[in-house]
């Protein structure tokens, strides 16, 4: 039977948004720490000194500012991206000439969530700004790039920047977020997937019937995969984004060409080594939590 197209969308957005959320919840002090030394990479000696020094600063609860936004951000990437992930994977079946429903190989499914990271990276880029300005702002004020004792909420920095550059300002990054969402979603949805079939060849079975371990361990890659290909385009769009606080900021090409020029091309994987203890908790996850919950309500609605 086929499934309806809207009730369909809605599962694939809903088990997304859950996705998000576990994600996130699994993940965000190795985010915060990441945020920070690749906005400062010369003011920590490294991951363990970067965490230790947060939590002796602001204790255990400045490992999750910017939770809120993070959990705004991440709710509305992945449940924007797999709802175009799934409408993305029709437009790959109708450009190959395959029928609606088709099972699609691989490489088709990785072309797919490439296309469907454009309009998750446009969704995401306020939420995220805001998310790496409240991470970072003990950082700003001690180096003197802005004034100390700022309040700082989500509101505050929300306020801010409509004030100073309009509604257009809550976009600053976007160019950058676009860069690293094409190729590394390809990457993700990719290296997921193949490790999903790997295993499942492996083990004499469909995708769907892994199980939870090797379930994980192919978010966990797919993340992996993800972060080694666009980490430094990821610093550049912090650095623009966590800056603008203290004025408007070049592009990415400058700001990428001003980094290595300034600091090296070592600085641009400042953070590296937090993502990669995050990516394998946060995205097992995120695909844990996406795929039993969108066989849940696939099942509880007959598709």
């Amino acid at each position: 039977m086929t499934t309806n197209p809207v009730i369909q969308a809605i599962i694939d957005f809903s088990a997304g948004a859950i996705g998000g959320t576990a994600c996130v919840l699994s993940g965000q002090p190795f985010d915060t720490t990441k945020v920070k030394m690749q906005t400062f990479p010369t003011l920590y000696r490294g991951f363990t000194h970067c965490f230790v020094a947060t939590c002796r600063s602001g204790g255990l609860g400045a490992l999750y500012k910017g939770t809120t936004p993070a959990l705004m951000a991440n709710i509305t990437e992945n449940a924007v991206l797999f709802l175009s992930y799934g409408l993305c994977q029709d437009v790959v079946r109708f450009l190959s000439g395959m029928e609606r429903g088709a099972e699609l190989s691989d490489l088709q499914k990785a072309s797919a969530g490439s296309l469907a990271s454009i309009f998750s990276a446009t969704a995401i880029t306020p939420t995220e700004l805001v998310k790496c300005r409240l991470q970072a702002m003990h950082e700003m004020e001690a180096a003197g790039k802005i004034t100390a004792g700022q309040k700082s909420t989500v509101w505050t920095v929300v306020r801010s920047v409509l004030q100073k550059h309009g509604p257009l300002g809550m976009y600053a990054g976007l160019s950058s977020a676009i860069v690293r969402e094409i190729p590394g979603y390809f990457c993700f949805f990719g290296a997921y997937e193949l490790c999903r079939s790997t295993f499942a060849k492996h083990m004499g079975t469909d995708k769907e019937g892994i199980g939870m371990l090797p379930l994980m361990f192919s978010g966990g890659f797919g993340g992996a995969c993800l972060w080694l290909v666009v980490f430094p385009i990821d610093c550049v769009k912090s650095r623009i984004q966590v800056y603008s606080l203290a004025g408007r900021q070049e592009g990415f090409m400058k700001t990428f060409r001003a980094i290595v020029r300034q600091e090296g091309v070592a600085a641009l994987y400042s953070g590296l080594t937090a993502t990669m203890i995050r990516t394998f908790p946060a995205n097992g996850a995120l695909f844990l939590a996406y795929e039993f919950s969108r066989k849940f309500m696939m099942d509880r609605t007959g598709a």
